[in-house]
């Protein structure tokens, strides 16, 4: 998310970088908005729509920008650890990664978190007290909520820290860019891996209360490991055509899996928890698949990004600056939206459609106000 760039390394290869962020934070946005209004996934309040019709797209939606977005925001966020630790060193990395980290983490849990609860509780609850009593009982402070990937990246960067400064790993053996098929091969066993986790802590189970999904972590430590790798050997400028090509038709034949997943379910009238996790061939299936679509998503973006992406302009470089700022507040947008139109007696999945575009900008909007507030801008 909020990704310090080493001075010497601004310059118009790096542009498409902080285009892909931006479209991964919209991701994000879109993806909360759709599980407020049905999509599979747990959020402050949700109005969940009864349209079949509807629920399909919108589980589709949800479970592809699950199987990448988060994963590629770890990635990225490594690529430039190791250069911006050796540029620092430990002390003032950390000092760095706990101020422009460890601050929004705790607002978030000591006061945005609290006000969405509050919100949802006065309006959609219909519990009408004030902040100040509700907050006499309250006792969930410890709650980051979306913000559990900042402190996942926190700590992250802290075990980075640690390790090099225990064996101090040089990598100086050059390790070769990865083909289109060295690629499926690694996200196959990382399903592989993802399945044997999810028998203990299948998706959904959360880690409380730091919010983290232990069923999701084996491909973020594994994405996080791999952008430190992949920096060092200058992976993202190799990455090929032919890789790119190559991992587009993967993409194309793992999305015919989706009417698959939904044919099992009928023929052998499993509870849809099975794809979630425990010993089931059904979550093993479901884990390589996710894993096999999300990395190839991921490596295409990456290509298709350095080559078509790679321009800026000053609404692209306003964007770009605001997306750490926007994720930590979107969720204030997203609720507020939806419990204004609680009432209106649509289908939810009609709200989705007016909701979404409105949400996007009025996060930004949001955004940029908070941007503007004496100090913030030394933090995020």
């Amino acid at each position: 998310m909020s990704l310090e760039i080493p001075k010497s390394d601004q310059s118009d290869q790096l542009v498409y970088i902080d285009n892909i962020k931006t479209i991964l934070t919209i991701l994000v946005i879109l993806h909360h908005t759709v599980i407020a209004y049905g999509g599979p996934g747990g959020w402050y309040w949700v109005q969940k729509t009864s349209s079949f019709g509807a629920l399909i797209p919108m589980t589709m939606f949800v479970s592809i920008n699950q199987s990448f977005f988060m994963g590629f925001f770890f990635l990225l966020a490594a690529y430039f650890t190791g250069s911006s630790y050796s540029k620092k060193g430990a002390f003032h990395f950390i000092t760095d990664r706990l101020i422009r980290l460890g601050i929004p983490l705790l607002f978030y849990s000591f006061v945005l978190s609290p006000l969405l609860s509050y919100l949802v509780y006065y309006f959609a609850k219909g519990q009408h007290i004030t902040i100040f009593q509700y907050l006499s009982g309250y006792d969930s402070w410890i709650d980051f909520g979306v913000m559990w990937f900042v402190a996942a990246l926190l700590l992250f960067s802290l075990i980075y820290v640690f390790l090099q400064s225990i064996f101090k790993i040089d990598f100086k053996k050059s390790v070769p860019v990865p083909g289109a098929f060295q690629i499926v091969v690694f996200a196959v066993a990382l399903g592989i891996i993802s399945f044997v986790v999810r028998i203990a802590f299948p998706v959904g189970w959360v880690l409380e209360p730091v919010g983290f999904q232990l069923g999701h972590f084996t491909q973020y430590i594994a994405l996080f490991s791999v952008g430190i790798i992949a920096a060092r050997n200058n992976w993202f400028a190799q990455l090929s055509d032919l890789t790119q090509k190559r991992l587009l038709k993967s993409i194309v034949l793992s999305l015919l899996f989706f009417p698959v997943f939904f044919l099992i379910r009928a023929k052998v009238n499993m509870p849809i928890s099975w794809y979630s996790g425990g010993f089931h061939w059904q979550s093993l299936l479901y884990a390589i698949w996710e894993q096999w679509i999300g990395i190839s998503i991921l490596t295409v973006f990456l290509i298709k990004g350095r080559t078509k992406w790679n321009t800026g302009s000053a609404v692209l470089r306003k964007l770009a600056r605001l997306n750490f700022v926007v994720y930590i507040f979107h969720p204030l947008v997203i609720v507020g939206l939806t419990l204004a139109i609680r009432n209106w007696e649509v289908d939810p999945a009609l709200k989705l459609l007016l909701v979404a575009p409105i949400v996007l900008g009025a996060s930004y909007g949001l955004g940029g106000l908070i941007l503007r507030i004496p100090g913030v801008k030394k933090v995020l």
